[in-house]
């Protein structure tokens, strides 16, 4: 058997694209580093992270109410992402495919209740 799918000619021209393509982005980066307007500020040098204030130590206790509402975000917009193309092609589908989909949003809801009376949406 013959496992030799791919030629020479075809890699030659990946590899002009991944030539092209890094130069291309040196060029870009460089030119935004040479035209860009270098002003910087104290406040715009600060560190800032999500929620936190700026000017605390770094051994403060954290909250980590942030990375609920983060993972909550991905676990919804993974959701949506399921979401759409099944209300898209749900005329297409058939009954096992159904079904499958509609235990998969039980399981959604389920988490999301138990979250919700858990008071994990909570911001107090």
């Amino acid at each position: 058997m013959d496992y030799n799918f791919i030629t020479y000619s075809e890699l030659f021209f990946v590899l002009i694209h991944l030539i092209v393509s890094l130069l291309l982005s040196i060029v870009i980066f460089v030119f935004s580093y040479l035209f860009s307007v270098q002003n910087p500020e104290t406040e715009k040098m600060s560190v800032y992270e999500c929620g936190f204030e700026p000017y605390d130590g770094a051994r403060k206790k954290f909250d980590v109410k942030f990375y609920v509402f983060a993972m909550l975000f991905v676990i919804f917009d993974i959701e949506t992402m399921f979401l759409i193309p099944w209300c898209i092609t749900i005329s297409k589908t058939n009954f096992i495919g159904f079904w499958v989909m509609i235990d998969f949003l039980f399981e959604l809801s389920v988490g999301f209740f138990y979250l919700w009376s858990a008071g994990g949406l909570n911001w107090d």
